[in-house]
Parts: structure tokens; sequence; C-alpha cells
């Protein structure tokens, strides 16, 4: 890959504009010139013409050879008269043939004069010096154009560019470690306006990703020590209770201590596992679409929760709609959301799943969710104890939110029109 072309732009455009101005310089010197030869050529033959027939005039006006001849002769041209008697009359020395223009005409009068030969040269030599003049002054007068046109560019391109220079000067305190300065351009919808403009809006985005990057990883720590905090905690459990039952005397009973070891051991992997989930989320979720059945989704869940949680009534309503995505994937959403209600409820209570063409509403009985903390609870590592119940990770609603993404969809919380809170899993696709 070659690099970017670095040439100085005022010697570019100086140059190209001297260029142009050049070709333009020589164009109409050349027509000029062309013109000029041209009008000379035609002010030569008039001139010749016009002597012509003031000698015919003058013939049949009996005028005498000698004064006849005078009369032709001017500046630049010269006459010779052929008798009919064989007399010759005028100049018998000519300019060289190349510089010469002739007209030859019989003329007709008296006898003496009639049938007499008439020719009038005109010597080309001083339309060549006048062209060959104004050959040199168009040179003189174009090349003194040059030099004025370039030293002119010189000033008007830098002042043209001195936008460039501030742009130079703002992307150098940028890196220097200022942020915050801007163009500002007074209009954008010049050349230099809309460069300006894009130029502050580069800024503004960079900027922008810098705050954004150093709050992920303000996030990400902060995420890396809540989740180290969660998983230290049922470690902590089974680290006590294994030492607890080394300690035990035979004669001792340690089913207590046995269950505690599984309790907490069930947490950290359900910890773990989640964690594994959010990584996949974080690295792009490869989802295994299908036609799922909605309904059927449904109706398992309340199968679980009529084991696990016999105390919760399970309604399923809505029909059988069914949609393009991962089954295990969308049983796993509604199973957090499910779990969240249970724990929310915390005893008996009513937990509604309607279904509907592109997702399951989950709705529950339990105190809801402040209306502040609606969009917070699906942070990493939120709980709202208080409201929905001890026991949760925090990490089940972000996994289920971020799955619903992969899929197309949405998950978010609102009110319930009876209390408690509601779950919608909307905008999936179709099958």
């Amino acid at each position: 890959m070659t690099g970017l072309r670095t040439v100085s732009l005022r010697r570019r455009v100086t140059v190209t504009v001297l260029v142009v101005l050049a070709v333009v310089l020589i164009a109409v010197g050349f027509v000029v010139d062309t013109v000029f030869r041209a009008q000379a050529e035609k002010d030569v033959n008039g001139l010749l013409t016009a002597r012509v027939q003031l000698a015919q005039q003058l013939a049949k006006q009996n005028a005498a050879p000698q004064n006849l001849v005078r009369r032709m002769e001017t500046r630049g041209v010269q006459a010779s008269l052929a008798l009919p008697d064989g007399t010759f009359l005028g100049a018998a020395d000519l300019p060289p043939a190349d510089r010469i223009r002739q007209v030859r005409a019989t003329l007709s009068g008296p006898p003496r004069i009639n049938g007499a030969k008439l020719t009038l040269t005109a010597d080309e030599t001083l339309v060549a010096a006048a062209e060959q003049s104004l050959r040199w002054v168009l040179l003189g007068t174009g090349l003194a154009a040059l030099l004025v046109a370039a030293v002119a560019l010189l000033l008007a391109v830098r002042f043209a560019l001195a936008p460039l220079d501030a742009m130079t000067r703002l992307a150098r305190s940028i890196v220097a470690g200022r942020r915050g300065d801007r163009l500002a351009p007074e209009r954008a919808t010049t050349e230099l306006g809309r460069a300006a403009a894009a130029f502050d809006s580069a800024l503004d985005a960079l900027e922008g990703a810098e705050r954004a990057a150093r709050a992920s990883e303000a996030r990400t720590r902060r995420f890396v020590a809540d989740a180290a905090h969660e998983l230290r905690t049922p470690l902590a459990g089974v680290q006590a209770a294994a030492e607890a039952l080394l300690q035990l005397p035979p004669d001792a009973d340690p089913a207590r201590l046995q269950l505690l070891v599984v309790r907490e051991s069930q947490r950290a992997g359900k910890l773990v596992a989640d964690l594994l989930d959010l990584a996949r989320l974080d690295a792009g979720a490869d989802l295994e679409r299908a036609p799922v059945a909605l309904l059927a989704l449904a109706r398992a869940q309340a199968d679980r929760l009529e084991l696990t949680a016999p105390e919760v009534t399970v309604v399923v309503t809505g029909p059988d709609a069914r949609v393009l995505g991962d089954s295990a994937r969308l049983t796993q959403i509604l199973a957090n959301l499910a779990d969240n209600a249970v724990r929310a409820m915390a005893g008996p209570g009513t937990l509604t799943l309607e279904v509907a063409p592109d997702g399951v509403t989950v709705t529950d009985t339990g105190p809801g969710v402040p209306g502040a903390d609606r969009e917070r609870i699906f942070d990493r590592l939120v709980r709202l104890d208080e409201a929905r119940g001890p026991g949760g990770s925090g990490l089940g609603l972000p996994i289920a939110r971020g799955f619903a993404r992969a899929h197309g969809g949405d998950l978010w919380c609102e009110a319930a029109p009876d209390g408690g809170a509601r779950f919608r899993l909307a905008g999936l696709p179709p099958a």
C-alpha cells in the first residue's frame, strides 16, 4: 500500500493555475497572431485593389504614364508599367519573391496607354516586422502576466488555505492533550465549511468513543470485582463446610454440612454458567435458529413451576404462535423471567404467561419494580432485593435481554395494571 502523496498544496495549486494560465496565454497569442496576419494580408490586398482601381481611372482620364506610375507608388508599394510601344516605366529592382505580393492589371484608355500592363508590388517586410514586434509584445506581456500571477497566487493561496492551517493547529492541540476545542465553521455549506464540520464531527466521535471506552473499562473493572465477590461467597461456604466436615467427630451427623456443600456448589456453578453466557453474548451469541412454538415453551415453564413452586398459580394464555429462534435460549429467557417472578412474590401469587405472535409477556402479582429502576435492573449484578426477593445473582435479566436482542427482539419491564411487574419479550421474527 503506497502512502499518501503530501506535495505542498500551495505549490500544487500555484503550479496548476500557472500552467493553465500559460496555456491560455499561448492560445490567445496564437489567435491574436493569426488574426493579425489575416487582417494584414486583407489590408494589403485591399490596398493593391484600390490602387488598381485608381490606375484605371487615371488611364481613362488620359494621365501621363509617368504621373500614373508615380501616383500608384506609396509606402511599401512599387509600380511598373509596360506601355504598348515597349517602353517600361517604374521600379526595376523588386524585393525577394518570398516577401512580395503582386497584382497585375491591363489598363484601357487613350491609344498610347490602352493595353498597357500595370504591375503593383507590395513589400510584406513591413507587415512581417510589425508581426514580429507583436509577437515580442505578446511574449513579454505573457511572461510579465505569469510573474505577477505567481506572486498574487502565493499570497492568495496562503490566505485561502488559512482554514487548513487552523485545522492543523487544532489537530496538534488535540494530540497534545487539549480536548474540547472545535473549528466551529460559520458556514457549513462551503467546501472548507463542510471539511471543518466533518473534522469537528470526527473529534466529537473520537472524544465520545474515548469517554465510552473509559466508562466501559470502569464498568468492566466493577463487574469483575462484583463477580469475584459474588463467586467468593459460595466458595467460602463450600470451604467452610468442607473444613467443618473434616473436623466432625466420628459419631456426628454430617448431613446438614453435606447439604450446605451441595447448595453452595450449585450456587457457584449457576454463577459461573451465567458469567459464561454473558461472555458468549459479548462475543456475539451463536444461535441455532429454527421454528419455535412459544405456547409450548410457556406451558413447559408452567409445568416446571408446578413442581418447584406449587404455591404459585401459573396461567398460560395466547395463540399457538411460532417464531424463528433458538429454542434453548428462548427457554432460558422464560425461565429467568419466571424464576424472578417467583422470588418476587415470595409465596402464594399468580404468574401469567401471555403468548403473542412475536413474543411472551410475563406478569406477576409481586411488589413490582419502581419506575426509576425498571431499566437499571438489566445492568449486570444489579439486584433489588427489597422489591424482587433475595436469591438471584443479578445476571439473569441482563442475560435474558442479551439473548432477546440477539434474536432481533427486545425485553423490557413495565408496571402491571393490578400491581406487580410485567416483563415483555417482543419483536421476535416470525417463523
